[in-house]
């Protein structure tokens, strides 16, 4: 203590004596008499003396200032080598220069309480058809069904519309993927340009002519290449109705891959373009090409104020069966609802294709006929080598007996008699010709039908929205109201098949790598929303709104849009070709900090030097944190001090360079931070006379399990394999089996093989199997403790972080993969414990709710995996166990107490299914999970297995998982300190309960991007009560001058609310706002 104050005195009179040194040198420049001249005429040499000798002052003043910290550094090391605790439970250094963190005996920030679950426990939808019912009540026995293979033979009364004509609606389409066989350029310049060029002309002609269109990316881009003439012409057949955009998202997205912070990003894009531009509001849902769909969408779109939906790509099963019960339209109710405030009216179409010989009736033979693009002499024909006939005055009247015969037989599938029939196909109406082909000989078809009152029919063009409003006014009731009788469902519509044991359940797995390099840069498109929306407010408010580089907007809505791009469902799927993939990459490449688009990240190696390095950290998540940050740095010898100069807690860790290398250049510095909800916070960096030990040993193969540890959880290991065997939690004195097994699959030998698209093993999946003994490397450290398993084609990382709070309850995995010299190869990673779950596990629907299922010994194996956008887990009346993902993956659980998830796949050739090749540009793929035992009480256990919520604690750290902290490195300063400050935007946290989805700028009708602001707030399920949200944005930083609810795509608005205002959102509610911040 002694040599403290000695060293802490001597330091202090060096800082006087340097600081009154730099004062009389600042006297002497001012006052030396040479220096001073008259007014104005100050001669340009002695202003060149003046900057040189500022210029040595501010050398002089940062060598000062690096001495001081040397002085203070010097101070730190002779107390932190004493080895001796600080009092409470704070860090501290041992004798050999290792970080202690003693544990800390607090409870963490969630506790599992009974009472978490309580909305659970009393809420179950009450409907008709809920879909694990339909599962468990159908056969699936394909039988032949006659002309309409998949269903049955209809048949009819003819006096059934004597008193009430059945009402047909043909409502034309062309349905444009945003890329699959071609990049959305190609695909634009070739054919989707044609088609509004043409559209602007044909559909002028008749005012009888409708049109429905769905893909915005497309629109907007034509619409910004088209003169004012065109613009015009297209807004007058919108605002007359003759055009109508349904969904109006910027792509038609994929539902099962998905994530819903994308699906709502998209949605908002396209919704705001139509705003600014057209200033239409879509009304209806239109979803013909999703392969299965999510019970999100339905609610997503409900929020958006929409009332009707229609879907197509359903098991033929299911179709069969709604249709023999007149169930194709029904009121999508989510499962929590026990009212009907989420129900959404759904159109299912019930044939095989949305193509036109699968829209007009049950039999394709005959409805081809009525496709005119297929007239003799065109490249496209019909398959049942029937082909259509041109309508003329001779033959109208029997063309349209047959046409109306085919109306009348889908019309007995449903329970009133207006009918929708829509007419197109992909990329369809691209030539002048097919405009006036399809057109023409339609109307002839229609004037005589109804011309003719015997036959009982009204037949015309119209819009997705005529056909739904007919419904309901032949219903009687209002749009988006239950029509009396119609059936309510509950449930999803996964996995899909289109015929026999085709299961379209391969791509939820298909190119993980892009799956993941998706979720990534939807956490860092959030982050730059919210950073970028505070940051013009922030600007507004200092007075400094016009240094602020607005101009930043456009690189924000170029990321909104490439993103939004790969939601459609043939990006983020897999299912494109590999070209498209490479167009797709390159457009993420963009918002990512990547070499290549095929690359992995790396990160930023900071080179220390005498001077301080600084990071800035921000997290994104709207609770505060205590986690473990890693950093790359070129020495050994680093410490990490706060703003205020307190030292973090750091480990230093070898950087591998193979499985058994280590890199002498580059080491891991991870460090131990506490850091509050969208904080910008930074840190610095330093050499320092002390190095850490590097905490690693190599495990040799024991037929004896090692173990590893942290304060919360004690991790046990196969001595042979380095993989899991256990998982003990500090507060259970049980040892829970939890075992990691890798399995690989083949795929038949016959013709049907495993495509992008489809998966069709060869039987059960078989052990992973090499000569060698794997390599197995054991880490233990003072923050975290993990075990890396080399094999040949992966490369696995169990972690624990020794820190208090969700971070460390939680086991964090990273499976490195590489198949790339496999050949029809799937690889697969299964969880087996004792965990009774019998038939039933649980995964998410886009990362929102949860859906149960069952293991069906009926379907064939490929028939019982689902899509895990987020988490999936088993549990019984003891245990819950939750794999969370950070990408889209397959997840199944084919045995009792099992979890299996297919981590990446190889496949040689097509499946059949459009796409022309097979899965072979895989890529080295990173996959990311994280693993959480939770114990169970009697209390929280639901009578149905209908639904399921996750805990609070679940919902944490999938969002930990999804949303890391960034480090953003400073880039090193010429003179001085950089100018960066920690910045804390909110005066507290929000609830745990409760995520803020995103803080979103947008732009006014004209094009101001400053002013708007629109956060989107979430409350997820399993909360102890409804509360309140308060906006905890800090009064000091920021006012408001606007609080306004909207719709989710904010296309509506309802009356604003005072600033003082509390927000009650229910749970599982998503409410949007718009706020102006100033």
């Amino acid at each position: 203590m002694k040599l403290k104050k000695q060293v802490t005195v001597c330091g202090g009179a060096i800082f006087c004596v340097a600081v009154f040194s730099l004062y009389l040198m600042l006297d002497r420049v001012q006052h030396d008499p040479a220096r001073r001249q008259s007014a104005g005429n100050f001669p340009r040499s002695q202003i060149s003396v003046l900057q040189n000798r500022i210029e040595q002052l501010e050398q002089l003043l940062e060598e000062n200032h690096q001495i001081i910290s040397h002085i203070k550094d010097s101070v730190l090391e002779l107390t932190d080598t004493g080895a001796i605790s600080p009092s409470g439970h704070l860090p501290f250094r041992s004798a050999n220069g290792s970080w202690v963190l003693p544990f800390d005996g607090r409870p963490t920030f969630l506790s599992v309480q009974p009472l978490d679950c309580q909305f659970a426990l009393g809420r179950r939808s009450q409907t008709d058809l809920q879909m694990l019912d339909v599962y468990s009540l159908l056969s699936f026995d394909n039988v032949d069904g006659g002309v309409w293979k998949q269903g049955f033979e209809i048949t009819y009364e003819p006096n059934e519309w004597d008193d009430e004509p059945l009402q047909v609606f043909v409502v034309p389409h062309s349905h444009n993927d945003p890329g699959w066989i071609k990049t959305f350029d190609k695909y634009y310049n070739d054919q989707t340009q044609h088609i509004f060029n043409n559209m602007v002309v044909k559909l002028a002609e008749d005012p009888r002519r409708k049109f429905i269109w769905s893909e915005i990316s497309f629109f907007a881009k034509w619409w910004e290449s088209a003169d004012v003439h065109k613009q015009e012409a297209m807004r007058k057949l919108i605002l007359s109705g003759q055009l109508e955009m349904v969904t109006g998202g910027w792509v038609m997205t994929d539902e099962a891959s998905a994530h819903y912070f994308a699906m709502i990003d998209q949605l908002i894009e396209g919704h705001q373009w139509l705003e600014k531009n057209l200033g239409v509001t879509p009304r209806s849902g239109w979803a013909v090409d999703p392969f299965g769909y999510s019970a999100t969408m339905p609610y997503l779109l409900k929020r958006a104020n929409m009332s009707s939906m229609l879907i197509q790509r359903v098991h033929y099963s299911i179709k069969k069966h709604f249709a023999a019960t007149r169930s194709l339209e029904f009121m999508w109710r989510q499962t929590w609802d026990i009212e009907s405030g989420t129900d959404m009216f759904c159109h299912m179409m019930p044939f095989y294709s949305y193509d036109v010989p699968h829209t007009c009736g049950p039999d394709p033979k005959i409805c081809c006929q009525f496709d005119f693009k297929r007239l003799p002499g065109s490249r496209v024909n019909c398959p049942w080598k029937v082909p259509p006939r041109a309508i003329t005055d001779a033959n109208v009247a029997e063309r349209a007996g047959v046409l109306l015969d085919q109306y009348r037989k889908k019309s007995k599938l449903f329970r009133s008699k207006v009918l929708l029939v829509p007419l197109g196909d992909d990329f369809r109406f691209d030539k002048p010709l097919e405009w006036d082909q399809q057109y023409f000989n339609y109307q002839k078809l229609f004037d005589y039908m109804n011309s003719h009152p015997e036959m009982h029919v009204k037949a015309q063009f119209a819009t997705l929205t005529d056909y739904f409003n007919a419904v309901y006014k032949a219903n009687g009731v209002a749009p988006g109201t239950r029509p009396p009788d119609y059936p309510v469902l509950s449930g999803d519509f996964f996995a899909y098949a289109d015929r026999e044991d085709h299961y379209w359940s391969g791509y939820y797995t298909s190119r993980p790598f892009y799956k993941n390099l998706d979720r990534v840069l939807e956490s860092h498109l959030r982050g730059a929303e919210i950073l970028y929306s505070l940051a013009v407010a922030h600007a507004r408010r200092a007075g400094l709104e016009g240094r602020y580089p607005v101009s930043d907007y456009s690189l924000l809505t170029d990321a909104r849009r490439n993103i939004g791009l790969f939601q459609h469902h043939d990006a983020i799927t897999g299912t494109a070709k590999e070209a498209v993939v490479i167009d797709y990459g390159n457009r993420s490449l963009n918002e990512s900090l990547r070499a290549t688009q095929d690359s992995l990240p790396q990160r930023t190696l900071i080179e220390l030097e005498s001077s301080p390095r600084y990071l800035v950290l921000f997290n994104p998540v709207e609770q505060e944190r205590l986690c473990v940050v890693t950093v790359l740095v070129n020495s050994a010898r680093v410490r990490v001090l706060t703003e205020d100069g307190q030292t973090l807690p750091v480990q230093l860790s070898a950087q591998w360079v193979s499985a058994i290398e280590m890199s002498g250049e580059v080491y891991q510095v991870c460090l131990f931070v506490s850091i509050r909800s969208w904080i910008l916070k930074k840190v610095s960096l330093k050499t320092y006379t002390l190095s850490y030990p590097l905490p690693v040993r190599s495990q040799t193969v024991d037929a004896q399990p090692f173990y590893i540890q942290s304060q919360s959880l004690t991790l046990g290991f196969s001595g042979t394999t380095g993989l899991l065997e256990s998982i003990r939690r500090k507060d259970d004195p049980q040892e829970v089996r939890v075992q990691i097994q890798f399995l690989t699959y083949g795929t038949r030998p016959s013709k049907d093989k495993s495509g992008a698209y489809l998966f069709l093993p060869d039987g059960n999946a078989k052990p992973y199997s090499q000569r060698e003994a794997p390599v197995v490397r054991v880490v233990e450290g003072p923050l975290f403790a993990e075990v890396v398993a080399h094999y040949q084609h992966f490369q696995q990382t169990v972690r624990i972080h020794n820190v208090p709070g969700v971070d460390g309850l939680s086991l964090d995995i990273t499976t490195m993969l590489d198949i790339r010299d496999q050949n029809n190869k799937e690889l697969a990673m299964r969880l087996v414990t004792d965990i009774q779950s019998g038939d039933t596990f649980y995964t998410d629907l886009n990362g929102f709710q949860i859906q149960p299922r069952r293991y069906f010994q009926k379907l064939p194996l490929q028939a019982n995996f689902y899509p895990m956008p987020a988490m999936a887990y088993i549990q019984d009346s003891q245990y819950r166990l939750t794999l969370y993902t950070a990408q889209a993956l397959g997840v199944s659980s084919l045995a009792s107490g099992q979890l299996e998830v297919i981590l990446d796949r190889r496949l040689m050739q097509d499946d059949n299914r459009g796409l022309g090749q097979g899965l072979k540009d895989n890529k080295r793929t990173a996959n990311r999970f994280r693993l959480l035992l939770e114990r169970r009480s009697s209390k929280l256990m639901t009578k149905t297995k209908n639904i399921s919520f996750p805990s609070l604690l679940s919902h944490m750290t999938s969002t930990i998982l999804n949303h890391e902290v960034l480090a953003l490195p400073v880039l090193p300063w010429k003179h001085g300190v950089p100018s960066v400050r920690t910045f804390a935007p909110l005066a507290g946290t929000l609830p745990c309960d409760f995520h803020l989805l995103n803080l979103r700028s947008i732009q006014s009708l004209v094009n101001e991007s400053r002013g708007r602001k629109m956060c989107v707030s979430v409350d997820f399920a399993c909360c102890e009560t409804d509360e309140d949200l308060e906006f905890v944005i800090g009064k000091k930083t920021f006012t408001f001058q606007l609080l306004q609810p909207m719709s989710l795509s904010l296309m509506h608005s309802q009356p604003p609310l005072s600033n003082d205002s509390s927000i009650n959102l229910e749970p599982m509610e998503i409410s949007a706002y718009k706020l102006k911040l100033c």
